[in-house]
């Protein structure tokens, strides 16, 4: 009896895994709620696991080209943020107006709003491209990169920035495809673009050096993006591009902006706080503290896109559960979510606590860099569960169209609460990077319990998209 019943919740088990991957269209405002969850986060999960394992992967070549380089990743990163945060931004803003629209069972509206998303994504990209083109030193330089740095880094920042567009494509597109519920095509065009990533990024390392980890990022991209568009020009999903769909539509335009912006500065100050980290850590250590941290950082990227999938399930559950009415659906949805995401994250954060010192060295064998790393990846993996819980509420917030209040919670969690308390125990106390690492995990677990609170107090029930 036992042996039965095992046998019949395996097969049930993998028949959502196949059925998730499948790509077939499914109503998830009505049947079971874990079902749901499971059959959109699966693809979520995956796509963006493997965009973590080319964020380590790409590491991990670079790190073989020393110090300086490693240094001119992390600090080029921790500037191209901003480039992703409007990316993040304008992809929340698709996903909860397309979510919607599909909820309401329209999907013309839906594929007009997606194509009016991608006009103001082409519109931003040029202009943050410009600016990093020209000014790659100036970043380096005011993030604190030493002169060697500066020299060496500068063409790889510039490339970095010069693919803005792509970045900000790949986003927004899986954003469009995760509002409509079409997980499984966001999850392959990601899979295209770090796949070629992951191929180039040795051969073009060797030949090129540092700069040819940047050409191998942009061209991975591009290739996604191209999938991408293919998909939804002439694909035959429930999100379909046509010439009307790319006409300007301002009042959809200024919908999309009014959720964007306070999205994009939700990414931004989130981001913008782990700059200034970046940066007290290479004051208050130096380079060698810099590559440390910077390996650590890969690492929990590593484990928080993933994380991070599960709560973009969240999202689309919210969006299109609210544009069909099913209010109680949209919340049951979120918590359910939220489990899953403390359990995986629970698991995560027993890992960094205890092999921080074997994951560092896999990357580097200079016992410095390693004694860093290590320190880091312990104290900033210790708040694990309380980063999976924050991700989901703000993510399901975000989802209902409610992308002021995540951004408030960000404001107070990382500026008035974070950064203050980083100096305070890296300077004030004397404790160095230590004291930058302990902020972290006290931060994150402040934003979760304000980010709960907000989410229980329900008025994102009644926001209007």
């Amino acid at each position: 009896m036992g042996t039965s019943e095992n046998s019949i919740t395996l097969k049930t088990i993998f028949s959502v895994i196949k059925q998730s991957l499948n790509g077939e269209q499914q109503d998830y405002t009505q049947g079971s709620i874990r079902k749901a969850v499971f059959l959109l986060a699966i693809p979520m999960i995956l796509e963006l696991s493997l965009e973590s394992v080319f964020a380590v992967v790409d590491i991990f070549f670079v790190s073989k080209l020393g110090q300086n380089a490693i240094a001119t990743v992390g600090l080029t990163e921790s500037v191209i943020t901003i480039v992703y945060s409007v990316a993040i931004g304008l992809s929340v803003a698709a996903t909860a107006i397309v979510a919607r629209r599909i909820g309401e069972k329209n999907p013309e509206a839906a594929a007009h709003a997606g194509a009016q998303s991608l006009i103001v994504a082409m519109v931003i990209s040029v202009l943050t491209s410009l600016a990093g083109i020209i000014f790659a030193e100036n970043i380096l330089s005011l993030m604190g990169a030493s002169k060697e740095v500066v020299h060496e880094g500068a063409i790889f920042t510039r490339i970095m920035f010069g693919g803005s567009l792509v970045i900000m494509l790949l986003f927004l597109i899986n954003g469009i495809f995760r509002g409509a519920g079409d997980a499984e095509m966001a999850m392959k065009s990601l899979w295209i673009a770090s796949g070629v990533n992951i191929i180039l990024c040795p051969i073009l390392i060797h030949f090129m050096g540092l700069k040819g980890a940047a050409v191998a990022t942009v061209i991975g991209r591009s290739s996604g993006v191209l999938y991408q568009c293919y998909h939804l020009f002439k694909g035959s999903g429930i999100i379909k591009f046509k010439k009307e769909h790319v006409a300007f539509d301002i009042p959809i335009i200024r919908s999309l902006i009014n959720i964007a912006w306070p999205a994009t500065f939700q990414f931004i100050i989130a981001s913008g706080s782990w700059i200034i980290l970046a940066r007290l850590v290479a004051e208050t250590g130096g380079t060698t503290a810099s590559a440390g941290y910077q390996i650590a950082i890969r690492n929990v990227v590593f484990f928080i896109l993933p994380a991070w999938g599960l709560s973009n399930a969240a999202a689309t559950l919210v969006g299109q559960n609210l544009g069909a009415k099913e209010i109680h659906r949209a919340e049951q949805s979120v918590l359910i979510t939220a489990k899953y995401n403390a359990i995986f994250m629970s698991f995560v954060m027993l890992l960094f606590v205890f092999c921080s010192n074997f994951i560092i060295r896999l990357f580097t064998n200079d016992d410095n860099v390693v004694r860093y790393g290590a320190r880091a990846l312990q104290i900033i993996g210790s708040g694990y569960i309380f980063y999976g819980i924050a991700m989901v509420m703000t993510q399901a917030l975000n989802g209902a169209g409610d992308t002021k209040t995540p951004t408030l919670i960000n404001l107070v969690g990382f500026w008035f609460f974070q950064i203050p308390l980083a100096y305070f125990l890296a300077q004030g106390l004397d404790m160095k990077t230590t004291g930058a690492f302990i902020a972290v995990p006290v931060a994150e677990t402040f934003i979760a319990l304000i980010a709960w609170y907000y989410f229980k107090k329900g008025k994102w029930k009644e926001v209007k998209v």
